[in-house]
This record gives C-alpha cells, structure tokens and sequence, in this order.
C-alpha cells in the first residue's frame, strides 16, 4: 500500500459536519473514518459525573451518517475517548447509542468495545512499586489520592485499536485515547512510518479547525504516503496552509520540536511544510522516538463539594471603581457571619468580567476595566444546602453593601435572571495526573466483541 487514506469528520464526535464535506470525503475512497470524541478541556466535572460534555442526540447524529457509510464502503469506524471523557460510563452511553443506530437501521457488523478505566486496587499496586510519577504541576501520589477519585482513566495508544482491527471488528468504540492513536493505528497495522502517522493524527483530530478558517464542526482529510502526509479541507469554504497546519501541529503543547505520547514522542525538529496547491500541504520529516521504557498518562478526579452561583451586573462607575475592596469586604462579613455557625469550610469567589474576568488568575496581567462589569458570586461547600446559603447571604451582602461615595439607595447589582441563584451540583478535581509505566499497553486495555 503505497497511499492510506482518512476520513476526519469533525473535531468533536457530537459537533456535527456538513453533509456536503462528508460526500466529498467519502468520494476521495477513506480506508478509515476516524473521530475524537473527547477531551480535558471542559474540565473535571464530566469524568467525575459520569456525563457527556455533548449532547446525546448531536452523538447520534453523527454516528447514524459515518457508520452506514463506513459499512457500505467496507471501512472501519474509529472512535477514541468516547462519550467525552472515556470513563466506563462514558463508554456505555455511546455503546447504547450504537445498539440504537444497529437496531434502528438494521445493520449488520462487528463493534470493538475498549475500555480504560483502572481499577484502584490496581493503581495502588503500582504506587506502591514506585511505577506512577507526576505530571507538571500535579504533586506526588499517594494511595489517598487514588481512594479519593471517583474514576481514574488512562489513554491508551495505538496497540488496543491495532488488536481490534486484527480481529475484524467494523466499527471500534473505546475509552480514554491518546487523541492521534485513533487516527494513526490502521496505519501502523499497515507498516507506514509511525512519526508521520502519528503527526497526521495530531491535526486530524481536530479536523477543520487546522484549516482557513477554522471549524471544529466540518471534515478534513489526510492522504498519508511512505515519506509524507498531506492534508485537505473537505469544504470549498476552508484552505489548509502551511501556516494553519504548522500553527496546529503546536497546538497545545508546550514544546514546539517533541510531541510526547504513550511509549514515545513525535520528534519535529525536520519537519518541513510545503503548500502544494491552493488548499492543500505536504508534511515530511516528522519522526517518532521511542522512550525505553512505556508509559500511560492516568487522569483522575475526586468529589470536593458541590457549587451554587449568582451573575449579576454592575453599572455604577463608583462602585466598579472600588470593587476590589467591596469584593474583599464582603468576602470578610460572610466569613465572619458564618463563623457565628461553625461554618468554614467553603470556598467563596468573585469573578470579575469586564475587569481582567479571564486573565485574573495571572497576578502580573494589565488591569484594565470596562464601563459595565458582569460579577459572577461562587460558593463551593460539603453539601448543596450550604452552598446555597453561602451564595444567597454573598449575593445579598453585596446588592445592600455601603461604599464610600454610594449614591443609589436601593440595590448595587442587576440580576439578569430570576431565580438568581443556580445550584451547579457537584464540583470535581483533578487529583491524578500522572505517568505510569507499564509492560504491556495491550493487556492494560480490554476488549469486549459485539455482534450485530
């Protein structure tokens, strides 16, 4: 095979894509459609809930048009880190999608189910023999840490997705993945250079977004040959340049030369990026490297609460002008109020948009503030009722509070919405972001074979 082609439908399974995109990329003959289905950008809430980020309708959308069309061409069907978070509930609910699409449409094929969620007792065991070490900035682990998450997932590489295919399976649905293995594994089943493919991988699981301009929600294709890879948007709208696709490669991470994954990294100090036509680029040079020992990347998150909010705006110049100290001083009168009760473990916040909302967490940012500023309260607690309280006694704090030069005599803040307070429900961390190193990266993964 001289020439391996794939089919990127969207950056996200759940994002959709044009109908029109799909046609064309399923024109160009893909051995393989290949989808991300999530990530750790939206944060711990959904590993540690057990929820999709995405909706379950726009999932089945999705899915509904790629599966038949895969089956039709005689491809496979590749999804990674299903349901969002990729957690065994996570890939539940997408396996429960697939049984509706089969039922429905009545199709006949062969699914792969790969799980990777870790059993704690079996992450312990490795604490113990000293195979687990922390990411930057996560902190040493501790077999308190391993009790204390709700799930612990790991990302698996490309081997569980090569055994898959071995074995026939059609369609391939599994848990937490190192994101390019999904679009990389048929490819180093077939022998082609595993730098390149991983590479390719990298940019295509975002799909258009590495085109101009960018879309998270339309296709892109990757032509992957012996000594280079190219990629092209499946829409008229969008062109890759060597820009697009050379920004993307550094999407991410922190080193713009060494990409790590599971067993190795992507090294890209040759890289070359060519344009070869008005919307196409040739990528060459790109090399893996493998380390000498194999690790994969855990993600757990613990239960720390559970948070109720209230938005509220403020128009007054005055007041905006002294909101760092109103902020303080209220923070300071519920803190005391509560005391009174024996309450103090809660976390309360003021973040703060139109003044520094987003890069107020970087201590040496610019200030600079807007005329209008959209003050969101934040209380986290042991249970919701406490938070509740916490967030309802702030919010009514700082609508009545009394600063120097006040004028209005009625409320500070405008409340957009009514009830306006929102309980949020559980709030989660990351407790566990680590490497482990292991043996085999195959045994670690299992997979489960359903017939339709």
């Amino acid at each position: 095979m001289k020439e391996l082609r794939i089919l990127s439908p969207t950056a996200i399974l759940g994002y959709g894509f044009p109908m029109a995109s799909f046609e064309e990329g399923m024109k160009r003959k893909p051995h393989v459609i290949a989808v991300d289905a999530g990530s750790t950008d939206p944060g711990p809430y959904y590993l540690g809930a057990g929820k999709s980020f995405t909706d379950r309708n726009s999932v089945k959308r999705d899915l509904e048009i790629m599966i038949p069309a895969a089956l039709e061409a005689g491809i496979p069907v590749i999804v990674g880190t299903a349901g969002g978070s990729g957690a065994r509930p996570h890939v539940d609910l997408t396996v429960d999608i697939v049984k509706e699409i089969a039922r429905e449409k009545q199709l006949s094929f062969k699914l792969a189910v790969i799980q990777s969620e870790f059993d704690k007792e079996f992450v312990k065991e490795n604490v113990r023999k000293g195979n687990i070490s922390p990411l930057f900035p996560a902190k040493e682990i501790s077999e308190k840490d391993v009790d204390e998450a709700v799930h612990i997932v790991a990302q698996m590489g490309e081997e569980p997705f090569i055994e898959a295919l071995e074995n026939g399976a059609n369609v391939i649905l599994a848990g937490r993945s190192y994101d390019p293995s999904v679009f990389s594994a048929l490819a180093i089943k077939n022998g082609f250079n595993k730098g390149l493919a991983i590479h390719l991988g990298k940019i295509l699981e975002c799909a258009a977004i590495a085109a101009l301009p960018g879309s998270g929600s339309d296709c892109m294709f990757g032509y992957l040959h012996e000594d280079n890879f190219v990629l092209e948007p499946l829409s008229p709208l969008r062109k890759c340049t060597t820009l697009s696709v050379a920004a993307h490669t550094l999407y991410e991470k922190t080193n713009p030369y060494i990409l790590p994954g599971p067993g190795g990294a992507i090294n890209l100090h040759e890289s070359k990026f060519e344009q070869i036509d008005d919307n196409k680029v040739r990528v060459s040079g790109s090399r893996f490297v493998p380390t000498e020992e194999y690790f994969v990347k855990l993600e757990g998150v613990k239960r720390v609460g559970y948070r109720t909010i209230s938005c509220a705006g403020v128009k007054d110049p005055i007041m905006i002008s002294k909101i760092d100290d109103i902020t303080q001083s209220v923070k300071e009168r519920v803190q005391n109020n509560f005391e009174t009760y024996g309450i103090t473990d809660f976390f309360l916040d003021f973040k703060i948009y139109g003044r520094n909302g987003v890069m107020g967490m970087f201590p040496d940012a610019p200030q600079s503030a807007g005329d209008e500023l959209l003050i969101i309260i934040e209380a986290v607690a042991p249970t919701q009722e406490q938070a509740d309280t916490i967030c309802g006694f702030a919010r009514s704090t700082m609508l009545h509070f009394g600063y120097e030069g006040r004028i209005a005599t009625a409320g500070n803040l405008a409340f957009p919405f009514s009830p306006s307070d929102a309980k949020m429900g559980e709030v989660f961390e990351f407790n566990i972001y680590h490497l482990m190193r292991v043996d085999d990266p195959k045994t670690l993964f299992p997979i489960e074979y359903i017939e339709f």
